[in-house]
């Protein structure tokens, strides 16, 4: 079996395995420690209860030693041949302390006199050796009726008894020793289990064992050991001799003249923990044992989740790749059984989601033709069979005429339907010629394309006229006719372009030219693009224009026409090019408009139009700039966030502006233009409605415009004076504004009597090249100090305009 390092399936088996590692380590080392206290317990009792042992083995010899003087210490015989104090008994004296001392297993039996010397002995040498602690334990007899101690011979230890010999006074002193050696020692460990060392201890420090149930190698490694170490009496410490370990526990049993006596008793801990060591062994094989059956069971429990994990994950794999055939072939009852299922379920859900998708993707929906995605497709693959084949292809591109207005009209839903009839009719017109491989596909919107491989281009002119004529036809729809027409290009490979794109985008050039031209089929030529290419031209050359300050400002003022005053002035703005000359607005405005630049003419207007102000306002010169705002400048809802900063920054007031906005451009988006003229007119900027009565707008929506102006489109001003229909609309304009509460500007006042006309019309302020034509802006000041309003108006009462 092989584990990758990073799967799943291995990472069970490690984690499973730590675990349980970790947990019988855990348990080992916690049953050891156990072990080793209980053991380490169990050895310090054993010490603790050897020593009480020994002490109760040195008192019984006391007890035994005491028991055997005290019987010689009452004979009538021993006790009166002391008494007779004669030297022919000495002879029984030392003959009774003989054989009692026998009985007893004594080494040494002496007698004290009363004058506490020593007159009787069955060991000079021992008896030399004891005389001082003898004749320093005889008060204590007497008072206590025997007393006993350890002595020290020739660095040997003996226990020592002294019973006083009474009739019925003290007249001597029984003294016995018992060697502490060899056997004592034996005894302790056939008692207590515990090796028995007696040791002795000369003036010098110097250790010297006496008996031991050791091996002499071993009690002198461990005599070795013990004087290299601290005393440590009555209490367990732990030494190693030969590689074996031993807790020692040593007891101090006397001193005599410096020299003293101790016993060693000693546990090996190796034997005490031996039980122990078979139950750590067992143990440890038990954890080997449940290690190994739970890797075992930890692997075979991780392929159980790793292994469907696993063919779920070759099924994702297959689902990346598009393959939504495979089935999951396992079964299980379990979670991950379900996971399986729900995984099934997945690929099932996503193999029909995708068939939609691709469905979307690639086929119209409404039509049921193919879409411009799949279009292009299937163009690309004749393309290039073309080009195999060294054959012709070609596309027609149509766009049906009308068809806004009925959308408009009839509603989206008809509309809809019209384009499910057209796409039916094509596809029968095209089934009908059986010669040609036609495809009909819909680009969106109106627009209708026929992909055509291995056609001419008389061939393709042929079809397109079959077409367009299949189209002219009036659709019947909801028991009404429509008649509806189509624009339609034509463009081929090799003959325009070598891909799909190039193809598609000359034959929508080729389209719109036809529907300008309202002449049927058009074939892509070239020389049909030179106007794109001008108009991207001028794109670039009108961005370039304000990096590199070509445009200028120019103002056109705007006067009273009761007072003749000068109230305000129009921003407009010329281009000077430094190869044309000076371009003229009608000649970039519109473009700037469809293309979006607008907005940045805008600002830029706006950021001269204050730099004006502000020099105006230097001079003591007050007037209203008026600047014009597009359809895409309203559509902008930051525009007054825009305007906000520009006041902000030039420390201007809002009421320096006037704001002039066609009644096309609020009508576009009538709701988004409200929009953003309340929040503009919220500012306390004014609002004028420019070319008012040219457009298309419903006075019941101007009413709630929050303008301040009306200005009268100069088409109605300019021919005024001749034109008694101009001249009442003008009226009828001026009486509306001010019924409305607004200012009535007029604009195109060219002549004097069309200035007092409109006066007497009562017209508030007007502008024309009577007053002034456009000039720069730095020219307005000294054209303001020259101006001369022509005489005063006349000024009629309102019946009197009425009439």
């Amino acid at each position: 079996m092989r584990f990758h390092f990073r799967s799943l399936e291995s990472r069970i088996v490690t984690l499973f395995l730590l675990l349980i590692v970790a947990v019988q380590v855990a348990g080992l080392l916690l049953i050891q420690r156990g072990i080793d206290s209980n053991a380490r317990a169990s050895i310090s009792v054993e010490l603790g209860n050897g020593a009480k042992v020994f002490r109760r083995l040195l008192e019984q010899n006391a007890q035994s030693l005491r028991f055997g003087a005290r019987l010689l210490a009452r004979d009538t015989a021993f006790v009166a041949a002391i008494g007779n104090n004669d030297e022919s008994d000495r002879a029984t004296i030392e003959s009774a302390l003989a054989n009692s001392g026998r009985r007893i297993k004594a080494t040494a039996s002496m007698l004290v006199s009363a004058e506490r010397k020593i007159t009787a002995t069955t060991s000079e040498s021992q008896s030399a050796g004891l005389e001082k602690l003898v004749m320093s334990m005889l008060d204590q007899a007497e008072a206590s009726d025997g007393a006993n101690g350890i002595a020290m011979v020739d660095r040997y230890p003996y226990q020592v008894v002294v019973m006083p010999v009474k009739a019925p006074i003290v007249i001597g002193y029984i003294v016995m020793t018992f060697p502490i050696d060899g056997q004592l020692a034996g005894e302790m460990q056939s008692v207590s289990g515990l090796h028995t060392s007696i040791l002795t201890r000369d003036r010098q420090g110097g250790l010297l064992p006496v008996a031991s149930t050791f091996p002499a190698p071993v009690i002198a490694a461990l005599t070795h050991s013990i004087e290299t170490m601290p005393a440590r009496l009555d209490a367990s410490f732990d030494v190693t001799v030969q590689d074996a370990r031993y807790s020692v526990r040593q007891l101090l049993l006397g001193e005599d003249a410096g020299q003293a006596v101790s016993v060693l008793l000693v546990r090996s801990i190796d034997e005490a923990i031996a039980e122990y060591a078979r139950l750590e062994r067992w143990l440890l094989g038990l954890a080997v044992a449940g290690i190994l059956i739970s890797a075992a069971a930890s692997v075979f429990t991780a392929k159980r989740i790793a292994q469907p994990l696993t063919l779920l994950a070759d099924t994702a794999k297959r689902l990346e790749r598009g393959d939504y055939k495979g089935q999951i072939e396992f079964k299980r009852e379990d979670e991950i059984g379900a996971l399986a299922q729900a995984f099934d379920s997945m690929r099932d859900g996503i193999a029909k989601r995708e068939q939609e998708i691709r469905r979307l993707a690639y086929w119209d929906t409404l039509t049921g033709l193919p879409n411009r995605a799949q279009f292009v497709l299937h163009l690309n693959d004749s393309i290039a069979e073309a080009r195999k084949r060294e054959t012709p292809v070609f596309v027609l591109m149509m766009d049906l005429d009308r068809f806004k207005h009925v959308n408009d009209v009839m509603g989206h839903s008809f509309g809809d339907a019209l384009l499910r009839q057209v796409a039916g009719r094509l596809q029968v017109q095209l089934a009908n010629r059986r010669n040609t491989s036609a495809q009909v596909a819909r680009l969106g919107g109106d627009e209708f394309v026929v992909l055509l491989p291995d056609t001419t281009l008389e061939q393709a002119q042929v079809i397109a006229r079959e077409v367009l004529t299949a189209l002219e036809t009036p659709l019947s729809l909801d028991e009404q006719m429509v008649d509806i027409g189509a624009g339609l290009g034509i463009a081929g490979y090799p003959l325009h372009g070598d891909n799909a794109e190039s193809l598609l985008s000359a034959a929508e050039v080729a389209m719109y030219t036809a529907k300008q031209r309202n002449d049927g089929a058009v074939v892509y030529d070239a020389a049909i693009d030179k106007s794109s290419e001008q108009s991207l031209s001028l794109l670039t050359e009108l961005r370039n224009a304000v990096e590199r300050n070509e445009f200028r400002l120019f103002v056109q003022p705007k006067i009273m026409l009761g007072s003749g005053k000068a109230v305000g002035a129009e921003a407009l703005v010329r281009w000077v090019h430094p190869e044309r000359g000076n371009v003229f607005p009608d000649q970039f405005i519109p473009f700037a408009e469809q293309t979006g630049f607008i907005r940045v003419l805008t600002r830029w207007v706006m950021e001269q139009s204050a730099v004006l102000c502000r020099q105006l306002a230097a001079q003591d010169i007050k007037l209203k700039i008026s600047v014009n705002l597009s359809t895409r400048d309203l559509m902008d809802q930051d525009l007054p966030v825009k305007f906000a900063e520009l006041l902000a920054r030039h420390e201007l007031e809002p009421s320096a502006f006037c704001l002039e906005i066609t009644e096309s451009a609020i009508m576009d988006d009538p709701v988004r233009a409200q929009n953003t003229l309340e929040r503009l007119h919220g500012m306390g900027m004014e609002l004028s409605i420019d070319d008012f009565g040219t457009g298309y707008s419903s006075l019941a929506y101007l009413k709630r415009l929050p303008v301040d102006e009306l200005k009268i489109d100069k088409s109605f001003v300019l021919n005024m004076e001749n034109d008694i229909g101009d001249s009442k609309i003008v009226r009828s304009t001026i009486d509306l504004g001010h019924n409305m509460g607004l200012r009535v500007v007029a604009e195109g006042i060219e002549s004097e009597a069309v200035w007092r006309l409109l006066a007497r019309m009562g017209c508030d302020q007007g502008q024309g090249y009577f007053m002034s034509r456009p000039m720069p802006a730095e020219q307005l000041a000294g054209w303001l100090e020259k101006w001369q309003p022509p005489g005063a108006p006349a000024v009629v009462a309102e019946s009197t305009l009425a009439e």
